[in-house]
């Protein structure tokens, strides 16, 4: 075992939680999403301090969200309108109740006037003033009375009978007052508008400011947190966070508060109106009110803490999402997109099963909101029948107080979707704001700290103790002092993982030491203000990050906190222009025809990795920094350009501080100072010269970098090779005109050209296009597994649909039997059976109520889970052109798994099952009045469409909203998810402030975008709501004059109109879904979009020919190549090469020359424009793609991970069952196995989010591991040793010989003493083969590939 792997700066913490322990072989744990397990100390070992400054760096606090908290952004103006909302959306729902009080005078002026066609038959009016009964003649007195309650006053006659009062009412009367008493309703009506319009826009308008408010300050906080945060915290967390929880706390701080508000204020004000009413019989009926009421509070606890456990479960399979898309590369390389799709699916699987227990709670608190409220009915018609008998109480009074108690139940069942949003924002803030309310122990946004007035640039690392907080089982420094004086150059080498990167963090402030102190400039950096001290520094990491956006945004970036970071647009592109001329950037950059301005694509992968490392040392160079820190700052480039960028650095060195990390020793020979580290310690301190005559540590690490001098001097000079070489390009330029038989003598158009300019335009398709019943069949397909549980649920929701009819039957007839008072006996008689009847339906309701709530909310989540697994499948089926598209960012494609799904979920299950019985209602109601009531059915039927024609307007209005969203959103979430995964590069740049800037800007347009929709919205919204009361206005004077002519009895009446006003009152439910139904909408055509596309290069193909007998040889003849996002630059230019079976063939050139595009090409990620890719003679377009793969292996620049165990990623590499011998042999092939067998857990050690618990060295071994245990036929390594450290390249290289032999083995290298033993060297330039041969013959022929040698040999300068 090597004695440097036995110690190493980033080996994992072996026990990160209790359950990272071997039994784990997913992708990534389940426990991963947590930052600290509270019941394991990981830091008990430790002394009390050392402990203290890790735990602090790590810990979240949970913290406790109440709904009013949600709000805690909400400005004094803000809280001043939501109060005032507020009121008006209670002032909404008190004026429902006053329906019930007008039903109730109504019902009992009906009854009365029902009574008296019975009554005339017994009894004769005298013009005198009274009656005579028609029995014994007895006459009866009459007196007057004005009645203003009615509207009015009104003269009729009273009469007096055993104690009790009746009325008689005239025709005329009758139909006067029921004129006069249907006015209140479009009272009502045209309030009711007005209130609803107010509250909803209001709401929903500043719900979307909060909420973007929220997202802000998270990402605020997100952007301030310590690095040791982010160790243990995916990035894909935080874009789920982001994207997917805000929006939940949006939903449910916005109209869904309304609608609750509105119902809560129903609920409060029926009780006080029926306790006014008849205080007795509403007391009797609010027994069973509290037991609703508490079944609604035990149910709404339970949902709250299964939805937050299915959001933490879905948010860890948001990580792997996250971390599968960004290496889409490496996913297709290796075939292993249904492996991660069903790791994937096991954190939907966790999802799946707490939100199907939520949707069991929503059911059974339904269904005992139903039992109550059908009893309350049962209770008030039996005990409220022995009020009237006893004088106590009116048939109005019973009426209403029933009518409101069952108002008081529907505003308490209609609340139930809705608080089911409010308790999901809850669940989900609390995880949101545990990062906002977190305490940063190195914050980067405080003002505190020193800021020297002027800066030298003295380093001093004093006594320095050093653990990771992700790692605290291994000590990285110990004791360790180094100097670096003001001005001098101070070089660290050594092998991978000895501490070189980690002094990098220090000096950078990512972490805190556990011991001992840093010094800047004699102060304590811990004494300084971060911001200040980070924009000292500049720094190039090994991986280069760029963003999103313009070359020359990219390195402006630079200039951040410097003096010029406010200077005009001239004077900061005259910087840029000379930094890129500095970095050796501009040569490459003005052959884009935008120049500077060319957008370098999602984490700069339009730029090849050269490019990439070129921009990012402008970006450093450009601020003319005091210290400059190069992690491996040009292990990326090719040799020539790394001998002129390195002039550069050298230049830009002198009278600064550097510390440069370099394993490719050529770059380092200059500087003032080497230090060589080994197991966090320093072995030995010198010039060049002076180690070298140590021969110690660095006389080995030399050696085994050194290439064969020759001694010869350059005999041509560079004028003559570019002169060669136009000669070349022309000549070619002629050549590959001929291959398409095209006859051309003066022009400059290359085939490429041609080939783009005749291609045919590809049609996209238009999600817009897709018509609502397209889309529900759609989701009915894809739901089809269920379709036996929907079928059920919606069976049970016909049920309770009937239930309701049956409710107006038996209105209808406890109604009708008030009408035969004072005929008791018959009353009591018929009432009793109206009782049980009703006890009875709410039996029947409930079960059917609470069956389908769940089966509904079952059939939900398998689809919630069935859409993100198919979404995610789809998107990992894409070819690589596809990605590399502006909107289909790793960002916006994470967004669209979690919210898309979301968004069908919250139109599915519970939602869904209220609609369909909603549905059902309209429907059964609808036919039982034109059955009893026909003209009456005809006229009040004839409204409907009114009402939901109004909710499908609304419905388009929000899909149109939605539609004109998407890029806003897109463009926000893919910011936050670009800014959260390079949050290094972030805090490097000291770009927190910028990033918000603009993030800002982008909440602020999604903003003004959705004003208009939301207003229109609202204007349909409150329409629909005052249309109902003018629907039930109609139908009482329409049904007056019925009942006043005798043409419907009193029974068909209430039959039929009961019927018609809960349709009527469903039909407005369904339009409080109408948001609900428009995001699923969009979200759904967007989702039928990206499964309905099929990319050329498709995985999920059976065509083509199976490879057999693949001996490996591979052939380009004049192949043609642009990418698809890039069509106006040409990349390989009629490339033709050959590599004969089980060659070594190297591939060398300047960065941007076609190298990693011929890779590409090879592993089928793109098609050629023109000419051909030959395997072993057949066109590899030929080939099935899944099988033709399986004959390669790709190592590529920057190694990735996943989230698992070391034993995990190794079998990522092929699909058959391979025994731990075998994983062993590779791994002793890539020199890792000796280093993993040290770890406590060995191969099942975690490696942590895209392998951050390892070391890049490590990573990159592990990546060559799961490369070898492919056995391939052809070998691709695209700088597969960059990051290796002397030592272990040596090791890893002959391992790579080893492993070459028996097969095709191409390699791309800039370090040439790894590719001098190739059969052939190809040298590229400006996407043709330039030259090839061997090392030998090259190196003869003096031309490119001698240079290239010269610049790069080690020569001793003593």
């Amino acid at each position: 075992m090597r004695e440097d792997d036995a110690y190493d700066e980033k080996s994992p913490l072996v026990k990160v939680v209790s359950a990272s322990s071997s039994k784990r072989s997913g992708i990534i744990s389940e426990d991963s999403s947590t930052l600290l397990d509270v019941h394991t100390d990981e830091f008990s070992h430790l002394p009390p301090r050392e402990a203290k400054i890790l735990r602090d760096q790590v810990v979240v606090t949970p913290v406790n969200v109440t709904f009013l908290s949600m709000y805690r952004y909400a400005t004094k103006s803000d809280a001043a309108l939501l109060i005032l909302t507020a009121i008006v959306a209670i002032a909404e729902g008190t004026i429902r109740p006053l329906i019930s009080l007008v039903f109730g005078t109504l019902t009992e002026t009906f009854t009365i006037y029902a009574r008296q066609s019975s009554f005339d038959q017994e009894y004769f009016y005298n013009s005198t003033g009274g009656f005579y009964s028609k029995s014994n003649m007895t006459f009866f007195n009459y007196s007057s009375y004005n009645v203003s309650e009615y509207g009015g006053p009104y003269e009729y006659e009273m009469y007096n009978m055993t104690g009790m009062q009746y009325e008689y009412i005239s025709p005329e009367t009758f139909q006067s007052r029921v004129n006069n008493l249907t006015l209140y309703f479009v009272y009502l009506g045209v309030a009711d508008i007005i209130l609803s319009y107010i509250s909803i826009y209001t709401f929903i308008d500043r719900g979307q400011i909060l909420a973007g408010r929220i997202r802000e300050h998270y990402l605020a906080a997100t952007l301030k947190q310590n690095i040791g945060y982010f160790d243990k915290l995916g990035s894909g967390e935080v874009t789920t966070r982001i994207a997917s929880d805000t929006t939940l706390i949006q939903e449910g701080i916005s109209e869904k508060v309304c609608y609750v508000l509105a119902n809560l204020s129903t609920f409060v004000t029926v009780f006080i109106l029926a306790f006014s009413r008849m205080y007795i019989l509403a007391f009797m009926m609010t027994s069973i009110a509290v037991v609703i009421v508490a079944s609604f509070f035990v149910s709404s606890g339970l949902m709250k803490k299964y939805f937050k456990k299915s959001m933490d479960g879905y948010s860890v399979g948001g990580t792997l999402a996250e971390e599968t898309i960004s290496s889409i590369r490496n996913v297709q390389a290796f075939s292993i997109q249904d492996r991660l799709a069903m790791q994937y699916d096991k954190f939907l699987e966790v999802s799946e099963h707490w939100g199907i227990r939520a949707g069991l709670s929503l059911g059974i608190m339904t269904s005992l909101v139903w039992f109550g409220c059908f009893n309350n009915d049962a209770l008030a018609f039996w005990q409220g029948t022995r009020f009237i008998r006893s004088g106590q109480a009116t048939v109005g009074q019973v009426i209403s107080i029933l009518l409101l108690m069952n108002q008081g139940t529907l505003a308490l069942s209609a609340i139930s979707p809705h608080f089911r949003s409010v308790t999901s924002a809850v669940a989900a803030a609390s995880k949101i704001f545990a990062t906002i309310d977190r305490a940063s122990v190195i914050d980067s946004s405080s003002d505190e700290g020193i800021k020297l007035d002027s800066v030298r640039g003295d380093i001093e690392l004093k006594d320095l103790k050093f653990i990771y907080p992700s790692r605290p089982n291994v000590t990285i420094l110990n004791k360790f002092d180094l100097k670096v004086p003001a001005g001098k150059t101070v070089a660290l080498v050594g092998a991978s993982g000895s501490g070189k990167s980690t002094i990098i963090g220090l000096l950078e402030r990512f972490y805190l030491p556990v011991g001992g102190e840093v010094l800047f400039d004699g102060v304590n950096i811990e004494d300084l203000n971060i911001r200040w001290l980070r924009q000292q520094i500049a720094l190039v990491s090994q991986e280069p990050t760029l963003f999103a956006c313009s070359i020359y945004d990219n390195i402006a970036q630079g200039l951040i906190g410097t003096k010029y970071e406010h200077a005009s647009q001239i004077e900061k592109r005259e910087l840029v222009v000379e930094a890129c001329k500095q970095a050796n950037a501009m040569s490459f950059i003005e052959t884009f025809p935008e120049g500077l301005d060319t957008n370098v694509g999602e984490r700069g992968f339009l730029m090849s990795g050269g490019q990439k490392q070129r921009i990012a040392i402008a970006r450093a160079i450009v601020s003319n920094p005091k210290i400059l820190l190069l992690d491996e700052a040009t292990s990326a480039l090719d040799t020539k350009s790394e001998g002129i960028v390195q002039d550069a650095l050298d230049r830009a060195a002198k009278n600064r501080t550097t510390i440069v990390i370099a394993h490719r020793l050529s770059t380092i020979k200059d500087a003032d100072l080497i230090v060589v580290m080994k197991k966090g310690e320093i072995m030995e301190m010198g010039t060049h010269n002076e180690l070298l005559l140590k021969q110690g540590e660095y006389y080995d690490l030399v050696e085994a970098q050194t290439i064969e001098k020759q001694k010869k001097e350059l005999a041509p000079n560079l004028q003559e090779e570019e002169n060669a070489d136009n000669d070349f390009d022309e000549k070619a330029e002629f050549e590959e005109d001929s291959v398409l038989g095209l006859v051309r003598t003066k022009t400059t158009t290359s085939v490429s050209s041609l080939v783009v300019a005749n291609a045919p335009v590809e049609e996209e398709i238009d999600e817009s296009k897709y018509s609502t019943w397209e889309l529900f069949v759609f989701l009915a397909k894809l739901s089809a597994r269920e379709n036996g549980v929907n079928i059920l649920a919606s069976f049970l929701s016909l049920i309770n649909g009937l239930g309701y009819v049956a409710l107006g039957f038996f209105y209808g007839a406890a109604v009708d039997a008030y009408a035969h008072i004072p005929d008791f006996d018959y009353v009591n008689s018929e009432i009793n059976k109206v009782a049980g009847l009703f006890f009875m339906l709410s039996i029947v309701v409930s079960v059917a109520t609470s069956g389908s709530q769940a089966l509904f909310s079952y059939a939900s989540q398998k689809l919630v889970r069935r859409i993100r697994y198919m979404t995610f499948r789809q998107i990992l089926r894409q070819d690589i052109a596809f990605f590399d598209k502006d909107e289909n960012t790793t960002g916006g494609l994470t967004t669209m798994l979690s919210q898309g799904a979301q968004a069908i979920e919250g139109l599915t299950g519970a939602t869904f099952g209220q609609i369909m019985n909603s549905v059902m209602i309209i429907l059964s109601g609808s036919l039982v009045s034109l059955i009893i009531t026909w003209k009456l059915g005809l006229v009040c039927i004839s409204t409907m469409p009114i009402l939901i024609g109004g909710a499908f307007f609304r419905l388009w209005v929000l899909a149109q909203f939605q539609s004109n969203m998407k890029n806003a959103n897109q463009q926000a979430s893919s910011y936050a998810c670009e800014s959260a995964t390079a949050i290094r590069t972030v805090l490097s740049l000291t770009r927190e402030k910028d990033v918000l800037e603009s993030y800002h800007k982008n909440i602020d347009e999604q903003h003004r975008i959705s004003r208009p929709a939301t207003n229109k919205s609202s204007i349909l919204y409150g329409i629909s709501q005052g249309t109902q009361f003018f629907i039930f206005g109609l139908a009482y004077w329409y049904g007056s004059t019925f009942i006043r002519t005798g043409e419907y009895t009193l029974l068909q009446f209430y039959i039929a109109y009961i019927a018609l006003i809960i349709g009527a009152q469903n039909a407005g439910m369904v339009l409080s879904y109408a948001p609900d139904m428009g995001k699923a909408k969009y979200a759904a055509a967007n989702i039928k979009k990206l499964l309905s596309t099929v990319p050329k290069v498709d995985t999920w193909s059976n065509k083509g020919k199976i490879p057999e007998n693949v001996q490996g040889e591979i052939e380009f003849r004049n192949v043609h190549f642009r990418y698809p996002t890039r069509l106006q630059v040409p990349v390989l230019r009629g490339l033709n090469l050959t590599v004969k079976k089980g060659q070594y063939v190297a591939l060398v050139g300047s960065s941007g020359c076609g190298k990693s595009t011929t890779i590409g090409l090879i592993e089928a990620f793109y098609r050629p424009l023109s000419g051909e890719i030959l395997l072993d003679g057949q066109d590899i377009s030929e080939f099935n793609i899944n099988s033709y793969r399986e004959q390669i292996a790709l190592v590529q620049q920057e190694p990735t991970l996943y989230a698992g165990t070391i034993r995990d990623n190794i079998l990522l590499g092929t699909k058959e069952n391979v025994s731990d011998e075998q994983i062993y042999a590779v791994c002793r092939q890539a020199n890792i196995h000796d280093y993993i067998m040290s770890l406590p857990d060995g191969y099942d050690t975690l490696c942590g989010s895209k392998g951050t618990l390892l070391s890049g060295g490590q990573k990159q071994r592990i990546a060559i591991a799961r490369a070898l245990i492919r056995e391939p036929k052809v070998l691709l390594l695209d700088e597969a040793t960059s990051a290796l450290d002397s030592e272990s390249e040596k090791v890893v290289q002959a391992a790579l010989d080893a492993a070459a032999k028996g097969r095709t083995t191409i390699a791309i290298a800039h370090r040439l003493s790894t590719i001098q033993n190739a059969d052939v060297i190809y040298v590229f330039e400006n996407g043709k083969v330039l030259e090839s041969g061997t090392h030998q013959e090259l190196l003869a022929k003096r031309s490119k590939y001698y240079e290239l040698v010269q610049l790069q040999a080690l020569e001793n300068t003593a």
